[in-house]
């Protein structure tokens, strides 16, 4: 079996495709396995550090602001579409896959839409609630659409019947214990333990709203409190040692940069804070973690605002939009919870009824009945 991923841009794209193609891997030990993607994102650092062939086109997404500086980059890349299309049928045609697989980001585009049109079999994944542009086009003749959620179809023209997967979640997630990540954690017997995070560069109304919640309960030590600022957060923990939180001593407050060991958190947290990415959330699902989602406004088309509301509808999380987020709203909001613990049991749990815990085993098996 010879395939093709195409996927690029971000972790929620890349990681995806890499779990799936482990997956494979484990299967199926003499499969060609093939990523392209840009030379200048984060999948040319994770797909060899995964031990994955790689290839490069080069492309960059449309500017849909309508200014003269964007008008004079979309006509640049034009061009470079043109190029990569070119570029993605010479990678085509020299691996010959038997089946071209999208996960998303720009460069999905010209390698799939070029692959049927060569008559590869094709298939994307959309991790999204609401669909990008890129998967948008592509589903209208692609082979077989999958869905993280229900809810995409709804936006979706596809050209077969979509078919729900979930989106892959690490193994050591899903397989954490929870015991031992709190005693890891240091996290007291009996304590309902806040994870917070506003993504890896850090969100600063995310971050200055829980800086406000740990100044206004980090006293109450049946609270114990972990917040990620992400890389434009730094100036957090200097803001609570001034308002008189010692993060060195206190031990209920821990403040990080990243998160690296998220099973371990997650395992540990009774309330997660956080965005509403697709990723993030299949990860709370697959834990059954009650969630208050804060959507990132600057988002293609909305999406972290869909996604949050599929696990709302069906009582799976509490969602406060950038819009209303002020410190009182989110103390108010986490006070709420914590003071009803069957609330906080209830909402992990409807979480948990909607994750799909084996993922890449469904992907995989589409990709293998597409080859065939």
């Amino acid at each position: 079996m010879r395939i093709v991923f195409a996927t690029g841009g971000t972790g929620g794209h890349i990681n995806p495709a890499l779990a799936v193609a482990g997956e494979l891997r484990r299967r199926r030990p003499d499969a060609q396995i093939l990523f392209i993607g840009t030379p200048d994102h984060m999948e040319s650092r994770l797909v060899p550090q995964a031990g994955f062939d790689f290839k490069t086109i080069e492309i960059e997404g449309f500017q849909r602001k309508p200014t003269i500086q964007n008008l004079v980059k979309n006509i640049k890349d034009v061009e470079l579409l043109l190029k990569s299309t070119g570029a993605a049928k010479a990678i085509l045609r020299e691996f010959a896959p038997d089946v071209a697989v999208g996960f998303g980001g720009y460069v999905s585009g010209p390698v799939i839409r070029t692959a049927g049109k060569m008559g590869i079999k094709t298939a994307i994944h959309e991790q999204n609630a609401y669909p990008g542009v890129t998967n948008k086009a592509l589903a209208k003749t692609a082979d077989k659409v999958m869905l993280t959620v229900e809810a995409a179809k709804a936006h979706l023209n596809c050209k077969n019947e979509p078919v729900v997967t979930g989106l892959p979640v690490r193994h050591e997630i899903i397989e954490a214990d929870r015991a031992f990540a709190r005693a890891e954690l240091g996290v007291p017997e009996g304590a309902c333990m806040i994870l917070s995070m506003g993504g890896s560069l850090g969100a600063k109304a995310v971050n200055e709203a829980v800086c406000a919640l740990i100044l206004n309960r980090y006293t109450n030590r049946n609270l114990f409190f972990m917040h990620a600022t992400g890389k434009y957060g730094k100036w957090v923990p200097d803001t609570l040692r001034e308002n008189g939180v010692d993060i060195d001593t206190c031990k209920n407050v821990v403040i990080r940069e990243y998160i690296d060991n998220m099973d371990v958190c997650l395992a540990a947290a009774d309330l997660v804070i956080g965005r509403a990415g697709a990723s993030s959330l299949s990860e709370i699902e697959a834990t059954g973690k009650a969630s208050i989602l804060i959507p990132s406004p600057n988002v293609a088309e909305n999406h972290q605002y869909y996604n949050a509301m599929a696990l709302v509808e069906r009582d799976a999380a509490k969602i406060l939009e950038e819009k209303d987020l002020t410190p009182e709203a989110l103390t108010a909001m986490v006070d709420e919870l914590v003071a009803d613990p069957a609330s906080l049991t209830r909402i992990g749990q409807n979480a948990k009824k909607m994750a799909i815990t084996d993922s890449a085993e469904r992907i995989c098996d589409i990709l293998e009945s597409l080859a065939s």
